[in-house]
């Protein structure tokens, strides 16, 4: 049964300083919420399922997952959802704990104030995609545990480690090379794979700052071919991860 507190509290977790003082997310559907609760590092508070969704995954949550599960009215996903369109399960989750970020031997991403919650999830999803183990991010960035970051990366909030800080003293302290991705850089095509690199990833409107600019070995540009003004930076972080890692 659904009470009214754990219905406010729920809702109060579709905001980042609810999120932050109780140290929670939600996540929702079923991709995303079977995928979280398989990773090892995942802490679920609770699963959240109407009997429909239990009938149909119930043998496969059990095998997965141990806790308390609260059974939902047809009607009460719509009230605690943060989605338009409310999924039959939700979980309440812990946040993860960030690890230490080791650029040596790696490729790292960095996000210079990605605001947009959905390039940010998708961005995630991406690294996982291309084996990135971490994400630094400037303090403007937008935040990872947002709902509709954590639907756009599809389970791999889990398995990619995020770092948020002041990027350009992080980056100073930095023993690799930068990359920085501008309008005026060399062709992304013409560059070696590389094993060891810093790639950052520019504002969807404004691109890399002016001072992380002057931080990079490498300004590097993915050459257009139409009319385009721009290019999505989810979409400019895969193509400049297949370049560097292919």
């Amino acid at each position: 049964m659904l009470s009214k507190p754990l219905a406010k509290y729920i809702q109060s977790l579709h905001h980042k300083k609810n999120r932050d003082a109780e140290n929670a997310f939600i996540a929702e559907g079923d991709k995303v919420v079977m995928d979280l609760l398989q990773q090892k590092n995942t802490r679920c508070q609770q699963v959240l399922a109407t009997s429909a969704w239990l009938t149909k995954n119930g043998t496969l949550l059990q095998e997965i997952y141990s806790g308390e599960v609260i059974v939902l009215k047809d009607f009460e996903p719509e009230k605690i959802s943060a989605l338009h369109t409310a999924p039959q399960v939700l979980a309440v989750i812990h946040k993860y704990a960030p690890q230490p970020v080791l650029t040596r031997g790696s490729i790292t991403l960095v996000l210079d104030d990605i605001q947009d919650p959905g390039n940010l999830g998708t961005i995630i999803r991406t690294a996982d995609w291309f084996g990135i183990s971490n994400i630094v991010c400037s303090l403007q960035t937008a935040d990872r545990y947002n709902p509709k970051v954590v639907q756009g990366t599809m389970g791999s909030i889990a398995r990619v480690n995020m770092l948020y800080t002041a990027l350009q003293e992080w980056l100073q302290q930095q023993q690799v090379p930068i990359y920085t991705t501008a309008l005026n850089g060399t062709d992304i095509r013409s560059l070696q794979p590389v094993h060891e690199a810093i790639l950052v990833i520019g504002n969807e409107s404004k691109g890399v700052s002016s001072n992380i600019l002057q931080l990079a070995k490498q300004i590097i540009t993915i050459p257009k071919t139409g009319g385009a003004e721009s290019l999505n930076a989810a979409v400019a972080t895969g193509i400049a991860l297949y370049h560097l890692t292919r």
